[in-house]
């Protein structure tokens, strides 16, 4: 007789009115009809035959509010409007914030050529130059030719017949110099009887006869008062010896700067012509012309760098080695410019995008070659960064790249606090560096950010980062939906063919258009809703039109786009099979027919690499007396989350709000997921899990033919929950596995309705009076709906009516109350007696 009434109670269809607990109206449950459970896209309301003949869209559907903050972006020149673009991904923010920067682009200056040069005063420190765009390769240029032009211009200037004159002319005159201090000092001891001797260790002093020197035996027989004169005129003659000594060091000085002052002022001649057509090039640029001086004054200075090391070397030496011919070819580094931003070719600003965002590849990196076993570096190998490469114009990063990245958000910060660009090393960053490196003098920095991620890391940064706020003023907030209406599926259509003529795919026809317009819905999970997110329209217009191609077909129609939702669905259904199976089969309990006490179905959502499928799951209750606990056994064993174990507490506050204000409740109830193994969260399944309390409480069998999904507040309202397509197909699904009845069905807050968009066949089956779906607004709807039996309405007394749901509740925790008082007044009794 349960089975019976349950049955016949929960296709009640009669518009008979009853009251809910706070005194509002509501009607009993009816299933819902076709129309409502999907809503439809009529391909008749689409004014085109082909989605061809539409215009393209001009910019993003559905994202004004973001657009909003980019332009406004773009337009401040204050420091940190840089720009995070926050939201889910697959939405198309990437390629249309990109080809918004680059229609802004366009019309903005050319930011200049940036170049790195060598510092001749301390080359450890190399010296940036800003020129013109197109400028700084032609400086390069230049300056390779002019070294080129040198190695020839300043040897011949060296080998010609005046330079060679002049020169031995000043090594005559160095000569005879020293002949004549030499000669006098010779005749001087001459006069004396005193030779002057070489010998291996200088020169030396001698008694002499005849210009012969003396031996020690032959001075020794000498008369004495001889030997003291010549011993006075030895040293006489010694210290005019040393006085000519002391000053060859300063002859042989002013020989080398009579000879330097001659190769410079050769050097000058040689090379003026020369850098006086560089310098005419760039009159216009004062920091050029600073740094042609200073290659002037360098070459003066080493005109030998420039001179053939074979005309060095004497006659009969050897080849050079190869080593010696690098070092030839590379001490003329210092005279190259390395270009670090040639922005010749380009017209407007740069747009940038760096998908690696290091600390490397943001500020460039210095560095090194092997050379005769050591690394050396020098500032022609400073590499530039994206940061370079986007300096004055805009710079897209993925920040959860750049988060994750090496130091690449600590440098980012760093460049556009100082508003700089400071090439160095890891090492130098970290104030670890052990060895000598270069230190470029740093790139002024004018640059807008765009990082693009999820909000997670937004808030997050927002929230704990005090740098964040003042760097990135600009939040662009990205919706993942829009509003569906005949004016906005238009749009919509308008965007798909855009999106069609973008990937070169075969045109859809209105059929087509329509259902990829449903299928947005769908994915939304809102029927007055269309998802943007283009990364899975964009799949589903890829395999379509694959499919199309394989039928040989001109078009894609409603068809292929059906199939290929089918076939990404089926990719990734091979665990929710499973389960179904295990359903099947009966291995995993789930009740589809009969009614049970405390016994219901709920229903969950499980996701898998992507793709999201709604699976029932058997909720049972049991009561007790006890001390009015509601225990959560998922909580209990650390499988349920916090907001299971909220809705949970919730029911404990709906039970105490309306049957425990005479007295407290007296009861433990027990809930739990049958057959669960993973975790629970969501609160979701809160209302199933109330009304098997209830069940429970009042000894009323609920149907086992449907399935509940909803949450419930603490005064009884069915609040709206998310998955409702895929819960009901879950159980449909289960159903159909086992048998369907036509009695099965799935009951679901009334505020959902709104989202229905299920699959065709679960419509054709709802339709046919195969499956129903029910939705609620009330508790007080739902227990009538599920046992059978009146909710019932208390009076003014607060008492409910006999052979209701409610009734029957509070006459349990009446008795439980009451049981709960005797065994007091028993164990006080006890207490008593002596």
């Amino acid at each position: 007789m349960a089975d019976a009434a349950t049955q016949d109670g929960g296709r009640d269809t009669d518009a008979t009115a009853t009251r809910s607990t706070d005194g509002s109206a509501f009607a009993l449950a009816r299933p819902l009809p076709p129309a409502l459970l999907y809503h439809r896209c009529t391909p008749a309301d689409l004014p085109f035959a082909l989605s061809s003949e539409l215009e393209e869209v001009p910019g993003l559907i559905g994202q004004e509010r973001a657009v909003e903050a980019i332009s406004l972006a773009m337009r401040m020149r204050g420091k940190g409007y840089n720009v995070y673009a926050l939201g889910p991904s697959g939405t198309g923010r990437h390629s249309q914030i990109e080809a918004l920067l680059r229609k802004q682009a366009e019309s903005e200056p050319t930011p200049p050529d940036w170049c790195y040069v060598n510092n001749f005063a301390d080359p450890q420190k190399p010296r940036r130059l800003r020129l013109p765009a197109g400028r700084g390769a032609a400086l390069a240029a230049a300056m390779k030719r002019l070294v080129e032009e040198l190695r020839a211009a300043l040897p011949a200037a060296f080998e010609h017949e005046e330079y060679r004159a002049q020169r031995a002319m000043i090594e005559q005159e160095f000569k005879g110099r020293h002949e004549q201090a030499f000669g006098a000092l010779r005749a001087r001891a001459d006069r004396s009887g005193i030779a002057l001797l070489r010998t291996t260790t200088g020169l030396g002093l001698a008694p002499a006869r005849d210009g012969k020197a003396l031996s020690p035996e032959q001075f020794g027989e000498l008369p004495p008062a001889e030997r003291e004169h010549i011993q006075r005129e030895i040293a006489a003659i010694q210290k005019e010896l040393e006085a000519m000594m002391h000053q060859v060091p300063q002859w042989e000085r002013e020989h080398r700067d009579t000879v330097r002052a001659l190769d410079r002022e050769t050097t000058s001649l040689a090379i003026a012509d020369l850098i006086e057509e560089v310098r005419a090039s760039y009159h216009d640029l004062p920091e050029v012309l600073h740094y042609l001086d200073a290659v002037e004054t360098d070459v003066t200075e080493n005109a030998e760098d420039f001179l053939p090391r074979a005309a060095l070397q004497p006659p009969d030496a050897a080849p050079p080695a190869t080593h010696t011919v690098a070092l030839e070819e590379g001490q003329f580094r210092r005279y190259q410019v390395k270009v670090i931003i040639d922005n010749g070719g380009r017209k407007g600003a740069p747009v940038v995008y760096e998908d690696n965002p290091t600390h490397q590849t943001l500020v460039g990196r210095v560095e090194r070659i092997a050379r005769f076993g050591a690394l050396i570096t020098d500032f022609t190998l400073l590499a530039l960064g994206a940061l370079h490469r986007a300096n004055g114009g805009y710079l897209i990063l993925d920040a959860s790249k750049l988060l994750g990245g090496n130091y690449g958000w600590a440098s980012l910060k760093r460049a556009l606090n100082a508003g700089e660009i400071r090439i160095e090393t890891l090492e130098q960053l970290l104030s670890q560096a052990t060895t000598v490196s270069l230190e470029p003098e740093p790139i002024p920095l004018d640059i807008k950010v765009i990082l693009i991620g999820p909000p997670g890391p937004y808030y997050l940064l927002s929230a704990h980062d005090e740098e964040f706020p003042d760097l990135f003023k600009i939040a662009a907030d990205f919706d993942d939906r829009m509003v569906r209406t005949r004016e906005t599926v238009l749009l919509y259509a308008r965007f798909i063919s855009a999106l069609i003529r973008r990937e070169q795919l075969r045109p859809l026809d209105r059929d087509g258009v329509a259902r990829i317009v449903e299928y947005a819905s769908r994915l939304a999970g809102d029927g007055g809703q269309m998802s943007i997110e283009m990364r899975a329209i964009a799949d589903v217009l890829r395999e379509a039109d694959q499919l199309a191609a394989d039928a040989k077909r001109e078009v894609i129609g409603a068809a292929e786009v059906e199939a290929a939702i089918a076939a990404k669905f089926r990719r990734g259904d091979r665990i929710y099979r499973r389960l179904l199976d295990e359903i099947t089969k009966r291995s995993t309990r789930v009740e589809t027919e009969g009614a049970a006490i405390g016994q219901i179905n709920g229903l969950f959502v499980t996701a898998f690499g992507g793709a999201s499928f709604g699976v029932p799951s058997r909720i049972t209750a049991r009561v007790r007396l006890g001390r009015g606990e509601v225990v959560d056994i998922e909580r209990e064993v650390a499988l349920g989350g916090p907001l299971h174990s909220k809705g949970v507490l919730i029911l404990a506050g709906f039970l105490g709000g309306r049957f425990g204000l005479e007295h407290p409740l007296s009861l433990h109830a027990s809930l739990v997921f049958e057959q669960s193994y993973s975790g629970v969260d969501g609160d979701s399944a809160s209302a199933a899990e109330l009304f098997a309390l209830l069940s429970a409480l009042a000894e009323a069998p609920i149907t086992q033919a449907l399935a509940v999904t909803g949450s419930v507040d603490q005064r009884g309202q069915i609040q709206t929950i998310g998955g409702v397509n895929e819960k009901i197909e879950g159980f449909f699904d289960a159903c159909r596995g086992i048998a369907l009845t036509g009695k099965q069905g799935v009951v679901i807050p009334a505020a959902n309705v709104r989202h229905l968009m299920l699959r065709q066949d679960v419509v054709s089956a709802a339709a046919e009076g195969r499956f129903a779906i029910y939705p609620i607004g009330t508790v007080d709807q739902g227990i009538e709906l599920l046992t059978g039996i009146p909710a019932g309405q208390p009076d003014a007394a607060g008492v409910y009516p006999p052979d209701t749901i409610n009734r029957r509740v509070a006459d349990r925790l009446d008795a439980f109350a009451a049981k709960a008082a005797e065994l007091l007044r028993q164990a006080t009794a006890a207490e008593a007696r002596p």
